[in-house]
C-alpha cells in the first residue's frame, strides 16, 4: 500500500571492496564522493562501509573482501586504519590507498595501489590528538571544507 516509500534497491556489482576509514569521516559528503571515486577506479559499487555499522567494529568482515582500500586525510592514516591495515596485510588482500589532501580551494583525492611511503601511521595517542585538532575547529575553516556545515550539510 505504502510502496512509494520504499527505496528502490541498487543493483550490487563487482567484487566485495572493504572501506577502511577514519571516523571523522563517517556519514560526510567526503565519504560519499569517496565512493563514488571508488566505484569508478574499481568498478564496484559491492562496498563494506565501517559507517553503516556505527562505532561497532567491522575487522570480522575484512577476510571475506577481495579488495581492500585504505583511507588517508592528510598524509596519515588513524590508528583504526592501521590496524585494518595489518589484517588486510595478514589476509594477503589487494591493497589500495586513497589520500584524501586539500590544495588551495579544492580536496584532492589521489588514489593508489598499495601503500606509500610517504603516509604517516599514527598511534592512539597521535590519532586522538588529530582529532582534537579537527574539533578544535568546529568545523570552520579547514574541517567545513573538507566535512560539510554542521547546521546540516552533511
Amino acid at each position: 500500500m505504502l510502496g512509494f516509500f520504499r527505496r528502490k534497491k541498487k543493483e550490487i556489482y563487482g567484487p566485495l571492496v572493504y572501506l577502511s576509514e577514519p571516523t571523522i569521516l563517517y556519514h560526510t559528503h567526503t565519504e560519499k564522493a569517496i565512493l563514488q571515486l571508488l566505484e569508478e577506479k574499481l568498478g564496484s559499487n559491492n562496498f563494506v562501509i565501517p559507517s553503516d555499522y556505527g562505532l561497532r567494529t567491522t575487522e570480522h568482515l575484512i577476510p571475506e573482501a577481495e579488495i581492500f582500500v585504505a583511507i588517508a586525510v592528510v598524509g596519515k592514516f588513524t590508528s583504526l586504519v592501521v590496524r585494518e591495515i595489518k589484517i588486510a596485510q595478514e589476509q594477503r588482500k589487494k591493497i589500495y590507498t586513497l589520500d584524501v589532501a586539500r590544495k588551495d580551494d579544492e580536496i584532492l583525492y589521489i588514489f593508489e595501489e598499495g601503500i606509500p611511503e610517504h603516509i604517516e601511521w599514527l598511534t592512539p595517542e597521535e590519532t586522538q590528538e588529530l582529532y582534537a585538532a579537527f574539533r578544535g575547529e568546529d568545523f570552520s575553516g579547514f574541517m567545513k571544507f573538507f566535512f560539510g556545515d554542521r547546521k546540516r550539510q552533511w
